[in-house]
């Protein structure tokens, strides 16, 4: 088993909106730092990292986040491919479509598909599991990881553990799934010593792809068809739009692994959490004597079993217990512990609505670096950007806008028709209306400026585009 290489897929199309306003469908929680200094992908790409035991990870992904995703990646040193689905299907086609571009690359390969936004305690626990469930794959089967459950909650689907499977020490086939059920119907499971499902799974890639063709036809064939027809886009692989778009939207739990006669299920002994709501990070995260959690500047006075989240302002609690409360640069959110996983249905209802807030995140990320909306009224806008190292925007002019740069951080190159400069920290520079300008970062550190926009048009679609890098902005 030392030769055999398994290509890890990690599935990255989530929009996690339990966890609204740090999470936003713009800019959801896999690309967050929610349980230490690394973001949930970035731990999930590391923790299936060793040369030893895995091939390059193949990364299925919304077009939207191509470039966070990339970004995040490169800066841990990981080079997956990236997939980019043109469109939501559910899991059971980016799951199709991710084994077949693994089948592509090697025939035999085993896969092993991973949530992007989970978090898992202990790495050489949850790696002495997939070796565990690796004989059984290998033998055909499709096994999920099933963890013993802490307590009899509804917020997780359940695994009735049936017969060992031959060859495989601490695999078991599976003899049901029961989808979170009720408190009380899950006592029930928890004493019968039922497991929760991770939906973590490991499978050789033809088995599942055989699996989903004739559980899913409708589903399969499409997903096959667009990774079959992927063409390269930079460093991306964009999955065919026409036949990914036809795939039936379903979950990959529903489509196969409740159906299959193949599942397995390996024991595992590691910690795990969804990370689905607050309380479920609250659960996970490290707290005081009076049982707050405390992340960022934020404060707790005669409160308990709390979580308490502030991006910029100090945020502070008085008298209160079981509460949650987030602060972001635009928005906050407060609730109790045990109404958490209602946010989703706020987020619905404002959506509904057509806030902005519901959805996009107060920090834009772009393929050069980002930029943050940090003051606007009538006729004015000002914004905090930043370049990354030999980056640039694309050469451009406005209709409606005039433009003002003052540069605070690092050296700006600066085109103004047709006249380079090159402006220095503390130094500023106009962009008269009409102009055609482009701004560069030629240095080795990020550049940081403040725009002021005035006029009678401010939103991003006055951008006329002569010169573009990155076909994008």
């Amino acid at each position: 088993m030392a030769d055999v290489k398994i290509i890890p897929i990690i599935l990255c199309g989530g929009t996690g909106t339990r966890l609204w306003p740090a999470s936003r469908e713009s800019y959801p929680k896999q690309f967050l730092p929610l349980s230490g200094d690394r973001t949930l992908l970035q731990d999930t790409a590391l923790r299936v990292s060793d040369p030893a035991r895995f091939d390059d990870p193949i990364i299925i992904a919304n077009d939207a986040h191509r470039f966070i995703v990339s970004e995040q990646l490169e800066d841990i040193g990981v080079r997956p491919t990236i997939a980019l689905e043109p469109c939501r299907r559910d899991s059971a086609a980016a799951v199709g479509a991710a084994a077949r571009l693994a089948e592509l690359r090697n025939p035999d390969a085993p896969v092993l598909i991973l949530a992007s936004d989970h978090v898992i305690g202990e790495t050489e626990e949850f790696l002495a599991a997939v070796d565990a469930g690796l004989p059984a794959a290998l033998a055909g089967k499709i096994v999920t990881f099933g963890l013993k459950p802490t307590e009899p909650t509804s917020r997780y689907g359940y695994i009735r553990v049936g017969a060992a499977v031959a060859g495989a020490p601490g695999v078991s086939l599976v003899e049901s799934f029961i989808e979170k059920p009720a408190r009380p119907a899950a006592e029930k499971l928890v004493a019968e010593g039922c497991y929760w499902n991770s939906g973590n799974f490991l499978s050789l890639a033809r088995t599942l792809l055989a699996e989903l063709t004739r559980l899913a036809p409708g589903t399969a064939g499409p997903a096959i068809a667009s990774a079959d027809k992927a063409v390269a886009d930079l460093v991306f692989q964009r999955l065919d739009p026409a036949s990914f778009a036809e795939a039936e939207a379903t979950s990959i739990d529903y489509a196969v692994m409740e159906k299959t006669p193949h599942a397995a299920v390996a024991s595992v002994s590691f910690s795990w959490s969804d990370v689905g709501s607050w309380s479920a990070l609250w659960e996970i995260s490290p707290r005081d004597a009076s049982g707050n959690t405390l992340v960022g500047p934020s404060a707790a006075f005669g409160s308990s079993n709390s979580y308490v989240r502030s991006d910029k302002h100090l945020t502070a609690i008085v008298g209160m217990h079981d509460a949650v409360v987030v602060a972001t640069q635009d928005a906050v959110l407060v609730t109790t512990r045990d109404n958490a996983d209602k946010v989703k249905e706020l987020v619905a209802e404002l959506a509904a609505k057509q806030e902005p807030m519901a959805t996009q995140a107060s920090l834009a990320h772009r393929p050069w670096g980002s930029y943050q909306v940090i003051d606007q009224g009538e006729r004015f806008q000002v914004k905090r950007i930043t370049v990354k190292p030999k980056r640039k925007l694309s050469l451009q002019s406005h209709v409606h806008r005039s433009e003002h740069w003052v540069v605070v951080q690092g050296a700006a190159l600066v085109t103004v028709d047709g006249e380079v400069s090159l402006v220095r920290e503390n130094e500023a520079v106009h962009i008269p209306l009409g102009a055609v300008h482009r701004l560069e970062n030629p240095g080795v550190v990020p550049l940081q400026l403040i725009e002021v926009q005035t006029g009678s048009h401010l939103s991003e679609d006055d951008i006329i585009r002569y010169m573009d890098d990155h076909g994008v902005e």
